[in-house]
């Protein structure tokens, strides 16, 4: 009989769905290519924004692409996501997006009545996010060598003047929060994928996020050290990115995240860990602890952070380590994932 183990190997010469997760084999695989053969400051900030000088101004930009699977969910599609995910990495960045490319890769025989919806939903988050299209491209492969439609996007906008973010400013005593639910968006994904019912009302969290984020940073300023969305590898990614970075350690508390009891049990029943999950309208803050509640106060009065929640705090112990810590008080290295729990997420 064959077997196989299902943990992924890191040896591999070849790409595997793992190294699209976000997690340790999308680390090893940057890390052994992408940042030792290009060797660009800007690039080298390993940020999902750079900060470029242009002429005697900056720019702020991003690109991305989108194979989510299904196309179409509760709470979105891939036309929402594109323009959500990229104009919320700017905003992560300190940025205020401006405007937006966009690259369509068609399968042969996709209906053209959904690229109209798709098309049309893009147009939507465009006005909700306040950027417009201004470029783009469009190629069509033969049926079988894609998958009905890829998106990429680049977005490009200017430097807020009153953010000062990156792992560099995270400082021993920061309060770590995230603006909203955690595993909304994958967990949606994943029961709409395998036909799954789930009671309630889950859907996607995708949402812009320019608009909370620089509202905060015309409040709390330089209070904010900085910002991510947690997309692929969910907030753990995030969360052990920043400890690894820093060599600071971080000591989350498990009852502090807020979970839709619907993901908490879905998660449960899947063998998941809703901290694992993709979320596509939320970020992780790293911010001055005797700012922290004052933040959640104003985070709160908007409509995408009435869930807002101080989860944790940057300590000295552990450095470079991500430690959970339970409802008993048990405590566990929340550690990067090792490959892919959810392919085709974003």
């Amino acid at each position: 009989m064959n077997q196989s183990c299902p943990l992924p190997s890191f040896g591999s010469d070849q790409i595997t769905l793992g190294h699209g997760s976000g997690g340790k084999l999308t680390a090893n695989l940057l890390d052994s290519g992408v940042f030792s053969i290009f060797d660009s400051p800007y690039l080298q900030e390993r940020d999902d924004t750079a900060t470029c000088p242009l002429g005697n101004e900056s720019v702020v930009i991003t690109t991305d692409s989108f194979v989510v699977n299904p196309l179409f969910f509760p709470g979105g599609d891939i036309g929402k996501l594109a323009v959500h995910g990229t104009v919320n990495d700017l905003a992560m960045g300190g940025g205020i997006p401006n405007y937006l490319t966009l690259a369509l890769i068609l399968e042969e025989d996709f209906p053209i009545a959904k690229l109209h919806t798709i098309l049309q939903s893009i147009h939507e988050a465009c006005g909700e996010s306040g950027v417009e299209i201004v470029t783009g491209d469009t190629k069509v492969v033969e049926k079988g060598k894609g998958d009905q439609i890829f998106i990429n996007t680049t977005g490009v906008g200017t430097p807020s003047p009153h953010a000062q973010l990156g792992n560099a400013y995270i400082q021993k005593g920061d309060a770590i929060i995230t603006s909203g639910r955690v595993g909304d968006h994958g967990a949606t994904i994943l029961a709409q994928r395998e036909g799954l019912e789930i009671s309630g009302d889950l859907a996607s969290d995708t949402r812009p996020l320019n608009h909370i984020v620089h509202g905060m940073l015309e409040k709390f300023g330089h209070a904010i050290h900085f910002l991510r969305d947690p997309t692929r590898g969910g907030i753990s990614s995030t969360l052990n990115e920043a400890a690894t970075t820093t060599k600071l350690g971080i000591h989350i508390v498990k009852d502090d995240i807020p979970i839709l009891p619907e993901v908490k049990d879905f998660s449960s029943i899947l063998g998941l860990d809703p901290l694992y999950i993709a979320n596509e309208g939320i970020f992780i803050a790293f911010v001055e602890a005797t700012q922290a509640e004052a933040i959640i106060e104003h985070l709160r009065q908007h409509p995408f952070g009435k869930n807002a929640a101080i989860i944790g705090t940057v300590i000295e112990d552990h450095p470079g380590v991500v430690v959970l810590e339970n409802e008993i008080g048990g405590r566990r290295p929340l550690n990067l994932l090792p490959g892919e729990q959810l392919p085709r997420i974003c």
